[in-house]
């Protein structure tokens, strides 16, 4: 008997996320104390993202494959692309880069509870990221300014995707564990799921390439211990936020 089971409906969980946040933003709440909350709130968003897979196999209704295209605008917009595309391989959407100027687009695939957990983490996320770098000191010896900044950005990327990716990657551990050593409905649920997403993409562009981002300056490290750093539990999950994720 697989122990993977929806123990908490989902909108709960996201209630107690927006709970968790407001105490992070507290004021008088230590650095400590506000880290230890945002890292349950990112915990909670994986969980969430779990729970709606199960939920939907048994009520496909409530979660179907979707797609939408995202218009990313300069400056940075290569930058703002690999964000994007990062977080949202995380939490199981795939992307495709489309030719576009004087900017970049995205057309993402993914359920659709899944790509609304990739906004809201984008949205957050990609305010964070202007924050820290409007307050990033570019060293004296910075050969080039331009150069150092993009490098700040990927670093801060890289980090946040990276912890992004852990987040899920824990969750799915916890929920593909059956008693019987077996596969459990949870990782056949999600292995699905991605399957579904695959074919979806493979159908709409049958030709793809991999792209890769490359960087120069020496921000880089001081843009990922930023990262590090940031609130990926953040977004005010169902606020009357702006959307990044337009169609």
């Amino acid at each position: 008997m697989s122990t993977s089971v929806v123990t908490e409906a989902p909108d709960r969980l996201l209630d107690r996320v927006r709970k968790l946040l407001a105490k992070a933003e507290a004021e008088g709440v230590t650095a400590a104390e506000a880290q230890a909350l945002t890292a349950k709130a990112a915990e909670l968003m994986a969980k969430y993202g779990i729970d709606r897979a199960l939920l939907a196999a048994t009520r496909p209704e409530t979660d179907r494959p979707d797609n939408r295209i995202v218009e990313i605008w300069n400056p940075w917009a290569r930058v703002q692309a690999h964000l994007l595309c990062g977080l949202a391989a995380a939490l199981r959407c795939q992307c495709i880069l489309l030719p576009a100027a004087p900017g970049q687009k995205v057309h993402v695939f993914g359920y659709a509870s899944d790509i609304e957990r990739a906004d809201i983490l984008y949205t957050s996320v990609l305010i964070q990221m202007w924050h820290g770098l409007a307050g990033a000191e570019v060293p004296a010896d910075a050969y080039s300014v331009r150069a150092w900044r993009r490098s700040w950005l990927l670093g801060f990327v890289t980090a946040v995707i990276a912890r992004v990716r852990s987040a899920e990657q824990r969750a799915e551990r916890t929920a593909a564990q059956a008693a019987d050593g077996q596969p459990s409905r949870a990782a056949l649920v999600l292995a699905d799921r991605s399957l579904v997403i695959r074919r979806n993409v493979a159908q709409a562009y049958p030709r793809t390439r991999t792209a890769r981002v490359t960087y120069t300056g020496s921000g880089y490290s001081d843009g990922y211990e930023q990262g590090k750093r940031a609130d990926i539990g953040t977004g005010r999950v169902g606020g009357k936020r702006p959307r990044a994720l337009a169609r």
